[in-house]
């Protein structure tokens, strides 16, 4: 026979091991959501939800290998994007083509091929061939305002090519002879989303 200290210590024990067991249980389930500063929180767990800027086009895969239309050494048509999931408060849009496979002059960030901004947020993106009213192209590497495509020669590996797009809660004070580094300085404090798409690229295929 239990003394009356001892089962009241084995009755402890089972309290003990039961709150235990629903804690574990409790463990197993989904992790922590997404809390402040990582993206995709929201909900009741205090977070926030960032849905992503994409922009997509029907000329090649994200990633795939581009058309000769859209080369410089082919037709050379500037590929059509549509523009979803944007910020409210997007005023227009900005887009920089580079090829990010060349260290050009000594510098770091690759051949510029394009670059448009004050592109209309309500235009939802861009026509093949062409920019909605209001657009403004800035000159690209040989100093040409207009959609250069890439022109990578042949070789044993891919450039890339890469379209960055960023939405903007203003337009741009700038000219058409801007250049790329005054984009990126007008650039700063008012993009509200940014975006890229890649297309890779070299002479022969």
């Amino acid at each position: 026979m239990f003394t009356r200290s001892v089962r009241l210590f084995i009755s402890l024990l089972l309290v003990m091991f039961s709150g235990m067991g629903m804690v574990m249980a409790q463990g197993q389930g989904p992790g922590p959501g997404p809390g402040p500063g990582r993206p995709g929180g929201g909900g009741g767990g205090g977070g926030f939800f960032l849905p992503p800027l994409l922009m997509e086009t029907t000329a090649f895969e994200d990633g795939g290998i581009i058309p000769p239309k859209y080369v410089s050494r082919g037709e050379n048509v500037q590929p059509g994007f549509t523009f979803k999931n944007a910020p409210e408060g997007t005023v227009s849009y900005a887009i920089v083509l580079r090829d990010l496979d060349v260290a050009f002059m000594g510098g770091p960030t690759g051949i510029l091929h394009w670059l448009a901004w004050n592109i209309p947020a309500e235009a939802g993106g861009i026509p093949e061939g062409s920019l909605p009213e209001g657009s403004v192209t800035g000159a690209n590497l040989m100093r040409q305002n207009t959609y250069m495509g890439p022109g990578a020669p042949n070789g044993p590996r891919y450039h890339h090519y890469v379209f960055e797009l960023y939405a903007l809660n203003a337009k741009l004070d700038l000219p058409a002879t801007a250049s790329v580094d005054e984009l990126m300085a007008a650039l700063q404090g008012k993009v509200v989303a940014k975006a890229a798409y890649v297309g890779r690229f070299r002479s022969g295929e």
